[in-house]
């Protein structure tokens, strides 16, 4: 059974494409014993914490030659048009029937496509890199060619590749939840998405060819620098039918879990404070009928969960494994009809097959990584699909991350359940002893997941407010910083544009004496994004990244759409970003330095 052989993974690895150059202002410090069981860096005098000024023009636009300051401002002022962002697409077909390929192309690069995209390849873009890397920011390489689909074609790959065999000929009866099944209406998953790159599946060979470019650009990082990082998505590796029934299968077990819970009167509770007697629990599932009191005793020992008499949801979660010869008993209570039902469904042998070659691209690219010395980030995707990426991470963190953090899980502080899934992913890495490591995003899904919730019937997965959005954010970073404080190997990349949010990670790292010479806090922004941000604390001595997208001007206008779409979602945030760009060019002229060329 193809889940239940992922239910007892420990041997995955996911993927997508990017490759890195690390900063040049910074060395990697020296590893030390430790002050918990994963150990921080040795203890030396080191300067005080460097301060960090957003507000000087002059500094944060250093690396930038005049004209792309220029350049910078005209592009947002167009996106600040709503009439030209509205029929955007028909003016690009328009200006490319009247100007030609050539001529288009150029016009692109002196706006949006240079703006927001290095060059054509990983040649043409080195210049770029070496710059900013000359001014202590990195580059997160990502081949940023998508597949130009009609709404219409994207939504029939996704129902094709969302539909098990048997549910398409009517042998099989589709007992997932609606959350976790696929819905005409929402077929095309780029609409309502601006911020995030879509993958549709269509062929295995398709696959393998994601797979290969993510391949050659995690070994251009690996030539490029020893400290290097790529961003993956687990829907360009694999048949996305596997995701949103591994899912289904992690959501009613949890759920379990929490019935229970309410049975012993812990309702409500927080996940990580949510713990059930054993003895209870062992009545509770006896009386259902799952197993004979015998087995169940089996499952709940001290070689299995520890002696203190009680099971929290980490060992809930552990009893979906081989070793516990549980996976016949995977039954859960239906709670509409209370019957009992199977957790795991079967599968086809091609579909076995597809599953299997998911599994195995995901395991080369995380050991091809992890030779050369790569830190794999995976992305985040929309929350049908959240539990099965978030697990299989799980499992590549398990095998990969024993000594250092390679592998990197993406968290979306916009959920709801955010700091849950936080708290318990940081508890498991310490009760595992393997290294943390998490990438801190808002999320880019809100329009579409909650318009899914409404349209299809379940619970709205989204903070109710932006405010509500950012508190959780700051609440969740904030529980990571104090475990990087008390564990030197884990590591924590904050990609936000939010000033407010880097300031408040500065605030916390000078409390939590996270000195950046530590090398376990990052930062992440987009290329041609809040270089008002990026380029004062890379000079500052922090670690910084940009991702840099790059590809052909036609293949990567799919890109480009989102980009301008995104600042044209964020321009109160760009106003301040504005002011700097007038600040600096007023300056360079004033002082005759117009023609002033980064050195």
């Amino acid at each position: 059974m193809a889940l239940r052989r992922v239910c007892s993974l420990r041997t995955t690895a996911p993927c997508l494409a990017s490759f890195s150059s690390v900063p040049a202002p910074h060395e990697q410090p020296t590893a030390g014993p430790g002050t918990g069981p994963e150990c921080r860096a040795t203890e030396t005098v080191r300067p005080p914490m460097p301060a960090v000024d957003f507000g000087n023009a002059q500094e944060a636009y250093r690396s930038r030659h005049s004209w792309e300051l220029a350049r910078n401002l005209l592009v947002l002022r167009l996106c600040a048009w709503p009439a030209l962002l509205a029929h955007h697409e028909q003016l690009l077909h328009i200006a490319r029937k009247f100007l030609g390929q050539r001529m288009f192309d150029k016009l692109m690069k002196m706006t949006f496509y240079g703006q927001f995209v290095a060059g054509e390849d990983q040649e043409s873009i080195r210049p770029l890199i070496q710059r900013n890397k000359a001014f202590g920011v990195g580059s997160i390489l990502d081949y940023g060619v998508e597949e130009d689909l009609s709404p219409q074609e994207a939504e029939r790959k996704e129902m094709e590749s969302c539909t098990s065999a048997a549910e398409k000929d009517g042998s099989g009866i589709n007992k997932r939840e609606k959350q976790y099944q696929a819905h005409r209406a929402f077929g095309d998953r780029r609409d309502g998405v601006i911020s995030a790159r879509t993958y549709f599946y269509a062929s295995e060979a398709k696959c393998d060819s994601h797979m290969e470019t993510f391949l050659r650009c995690i070994e251009a990082s690996g030539g490029a620098s020893d400290d290097g990082f790529s961003a993956i998505k687990l829907t360009a590796l694999g048949r996305p039918q596997f995701l949103l029934q591994f899912s289904d299968v992690l959501t009613k077990w949890r759920r379990f879990f929490h019935q229970m819970a309410a049975e012993q009167g812990q309702a409500g509770r927080a996940a990580m404070d949510t713990k059930l007697e054993v003895v209870a629990l062992q009545e509770s599932v006896a009386k259902m009928g799952i197993a004979s009191k015998a087995e169940i005793e089996d499952w709940f020992t001290p070689e299995t969960l520890g002696v203190s008499g009680t099971v929290d949801l980490l060992d809930w979660d552990s009893l979906i494994d081989s070793k516990t010869q549980l996976s016949k008993h995977l039954v859960v209570p239906n709670t509409q009809t209370g019957q009992l039902e199977p957790l795991l469904s079967g599968f086809t042998a091609e579909e076995e097959q597809q599953m299997t070659r998911m599994l195995q691209r995901m395991d080369m690219l995380a050991k091809r990584a992890t030779e050369v010395g790569v830190r794999l980030m995976v992305d985040a995707e929309q929350t049908y699909f959240r539990p099965a990426i978030s697990r299989l991470t799980l499992e590549m963190q398990r095998r990969f991350n024993m000594d250092k953090p390679l592998i990197f899980n993406t968290y979306q502080c916009y959920l709801k359940d955010a700091y849950d899934n936080v708290t318990l992913d940081v508890e498991l890495a310490r009760r595992e002893g393997w290294c943390f490591g998490a990438k801190m995003v808002r999320g880019a899904y809100m329009a579409q997941e909650r318009a899914r919730a409404a349209e299809i019937g379940y619970e709205d997965p989204i903070n109710p407010t932006y405010e509500a959005t950012n508190a959780m954010y700051h609440r969740c970073l904030n529980y990571v910083l104090e475990e990087l404080k008390h564990n030197g190997k884990a590591e924590v990349m904050v990609a936000s544009h939010n000033e407010n949010t880097v300031r408040f990670t500065l605030q916390r790292m000078e409390e939590l004496g996270l000195h950046p010479a530590d090398r376990q806090v990052y930062f992440g922004q987009l290329l041609g994004m809040c270089d008002q941000i990026s380029f004062p604390l890379g000079q500052a001595g922090f670690s910084v990244y940009k991702y840099v997208p790059y590809g052909p001007v036609m293949e990567v206008l799919p890109y480009l759409s989102r980009r301008a779409l995104e600042n044209s979602g964020i321009m109160k945030g760009t106003q301040r970003e504005r002011q700097l760009l007038w600040q600096e060019l007023k300056r360079r002229l004033l002082t005759g330095s117009l023609l002033y060329r980064p050195a």
